[in-house]
C-alpha cells in the first residue's frame, strides 16, 4: 500500500507558522517481489508471473504529529493495490486493500525513517473466466521505510494464505512517492 510514504514539501501552515498537527496524506507506490501466485501463458509463447508482493498502489490517509519538534509522527493510510497482465482478451488481475499504520522519525529536514504494520484485505486473484478465481487472507506484516523528499524506499514482510491454508510470502521491495497537505 501502498505504503505510508515520505513527507514532501507540500505543507499547510497555521497562522502561528507551525505545521498543523493533523495533515492529509496522498501517495502512490510500486512494489516488487513475493511468491508466484499464478503464471499466465500467452499465444506468442511468453509467460507472465503474478507475484504476491507485486503491484501498484494508490493510497490516502492522515499524518498525526506526536511532538512540537515535528520530528515524530504517525501515519495511517488505506489504498488499492493492483496487478494485471498484458492479456488483451481477458482481465486477469490481483487486487488488495492495504491498511497501514507507521511510526515515523525525521532526524533532519527531508529525511524520514519509518516502521509500522501493514495488512492486506480483500485479496482477490481473478482470471476472468479462464480459470477458477482465488481468495487469500493476510496476517499483519511489518514495513520499513527510508526516504528523502517526496520519495521513499520500502521493504514489507507479509504472508498470504489461500483457502487450503497454503502460505505464500508477500514480501516486497517498493518505491513510494507521497506528500502531506
Amino acid at each position: 500500500m501502498l505504503s505510508p510514504a515520505f513527507t514532501g514539501n507540500a505543507q499547510t501552515k497555521t497562522t502561528s507558522g507551525n505545521q498543523k498537527p493533523v495533515r492529509f496524506l496522498l501517495g502512490a507506490a510500486f512494489e516488487f517481489g513475493g511468491d508466484n501466485l499464478a503464471e499466465v501463458y500467452f499465444t506468442d509463447g511468453s509467460v507472465q508471473k503474478m507475484n504476491s508482493g507485486q503491484g501498484g498502489t494508490l493510497f490516502a490517509g492522515g499524518q498525526l504529529r506526536l511532538n512540537k519538534s515535528e520530528k515524530l509522527f504517525l501515519r495511517g493510510s488505506v489504498g488499492i493495490k493492483y496487478l494485471t497482465t498484458k492479456a488483451d482478451n481477458a482481465h486477469i488481475r490481483l487486487t488488495r486493500i492495504p491498511l497501514q499504520l507507521s511510526l515515523n522519525y525525521m532526524p533532519v529536514k527531508k529525511w524520514r525513517f519509518a516502521t509500522g504494520i501493514v495488512s492486506h484485505q480483500a485479496i482477490n486473484l481473478k482470471f476472468d473466466g479462464l480459470g477458477p478465481n482465488a481468495k487469500f487472507t493476510s496476517s499483519p506484516g511489518l514495513q520499513f521505510e527510508a526516504g528523502y523528499g517526496l520519495f521513499a524506499l520500502s521493504y514489507t514482510l507479509m504472508t498470504y494464505k489461500d483457502a487450503d491454508n497454503v502460505s505464500y510470502r508477500a514480501n516486497a521491495v517498493g518505491v513510494t512517492i507521497s506528500g502531506v497537505f
